[in-house]
């Protein structure tokens, strides 16, 4: 007799398990703890054993349900499909692409890649990953994914605007897809064929650093460095920041014990930890620390600061936690503080001081040398010189040549 809503609502549970029959094999098993099974007895196609099929629970799966899964087991077992193997075959393959989605994928790659790497570049790669790719193709099987479906992931950056993200991104997903490749999960790579699509980057109108490079503008930056009003330390740091102009993180994590204040030539010896480097030579004991040498007007800058931060480890404590160093934004919001805003930033007194040494007749490769630049080709290779001697005189001449334009009048 077959079944009914109501009768399975009335049974009660028994002290062993009981079965409710329907029809074809189908049947309810009530269980002593009162849960209700569906199960599908039936024989195996070829081999003829009897077999167990689970059909889900009452009452998430109702009597109609139940029986629409006996019927479609039971055209599977015509056709000689078993199908409880068929369901272990689907589960299997359900894993498999899970496991070989391309968020399980890209992130066994940039697994491979970090030893190469530093923690800011990795966190920059992983980030770009989770933002513009994992939301929309993360938990898509790696194997399935095509043009079309990488396509908008790179459109959305460049017709925001953000061209050159744009074209990291592509680069990015294509080194993920070869990896695909390389570890038999993947058969190519639809990110390669989006290298057209892109406005090329000689297109792009390359965006600087504010900076400046006028010596009149030049003088009243400087006018207004001397004019802060904020902390001692920052204040510093502002003053040293053009008379260095190396980038903004060897001024903010620089440590006491990196500088020579009294030898012959003073100089800050910026280490291959915080220099901006590739992993490998920053990790390498062979690695030359990059050298600043120090001006008089450095130096004086430094001794006043000495006296309240000399007994730290940096120069420019963090104002919130005296053992670690300034916070990357301090600079920046200093200059915006004394009305520069959009104006200049930290990074741009590298461009102000390149510009204006050059202008001023320093040689090329003094100030391509004191900016801590890589000379490219035969020239990179065969030229070892660090040009000190030259370079001990162009930084004390731009001391001297800044405290002129600060001096100047304001017309």
């Amino acid at each position: 007799m077959a079944l009914s809503d109501v009768a399975i609502r009335k049974a009660k549970p028994c002290a062993k398990p009981a079965k409710m029959a329907d029809g074809g094999g189908l049947y309810l098993l009530l269980r002593p703890d009162g849960a209700k099974w569906w199960r599908l007895d039936y024989r195996r196609p070829i081999t003829g054993k009897r077999n167990t099929l689970s059909l889900g629970t009452y009452p998430d799966t109702g009597l109609a349900d139940a029986r629409a899964r006996r019927d479609a087991a039971r055209k599977q077992i015509a056709a000689g499909i078993d199908p409880g193997e068929n369901r272990k075959a689907e589960k299997a393959a359900g894993l498999e692409r899970a496991a070989n989605s391309f968020e399980v994928l890209a992130r066994e790659w940039l697994a491979v890649r970090k030893p190469g790497w530093t923690d800011k570049n990795f966190e920059k790669e992983q980030g770009r990953l989770e933002n513009h790719a994992f939301p929309f193709i993360g938990g898509r099987p790696v194997a399935s994914l095509g043009v079309a479906d990488i396509r908008p992931l790179i459109e959305r950056l460049s017709k925001a605007g953000h061209l050159e993200q744009a074209h990291r991104l592509r680069f990015q997903l294509s080194r993920v897809f070869k990896f695909a490749v390389a570890t038999a999960r993947a058969e190519r790579d639809p990110a390669a064929d989006l290298s057209e699509a892109l406005p090329s980057r000689r297109d792009m109108v390359k965006q600087r650093y504010p900076t400046i490079t006028d010596p009149k503008r030049v003088g009243d930056l400087l006018r207004a460095i001397d004019g802060f009003g904020g902390t001692f330390p920052v204040a510093c740091a502002l003053k040293l920041a053009p008379l260095w102009f190396c980038r903004p993180g060897e001024i903010r994590m620089a440590e006491w014990a990196q500088f020579d204040l009294d030898g012959e030539n003073p100089a800050y010896m910026v280490p291959p930890a915080i220099r901006k480097l590739r992993k490998r030579e920053k990790e390498d004991p062979d690695t030359s620390p990059h050298v600043i040498p120090l001006s008089t007007q450095a130096i004086a800058i430094l001794r006043e600061l000495h006296v309240l931060t000399g007994r730290d480890r940096f120069l420019f404590p963090g104002a919130r936690d005296q053992k670690r160093h300034m916070s990357d934004g301090a600079i920046n919001a200093a200059l915006a503080r004394i009305g520069f805003k959009d104006e200049m930033v930290g990074h741009g007194f590298r461009h102000m001081a390149s510009t204006r040494l050059r202008e001023l007749g320093w040689p090329r490769e003094a100030v391509e040398a004191q900016l801590s630049h890589k000379v490219g080709g035969t020239e990179g290779v065969y030229n070892m010189a660090e040009y000190l001697p030259k370079r001990r005189e162009m930084m004390q001449a731009w001391a001297d040549y800044l405290d002129g334009l600060k001096s100047s009048c304001h017309s």
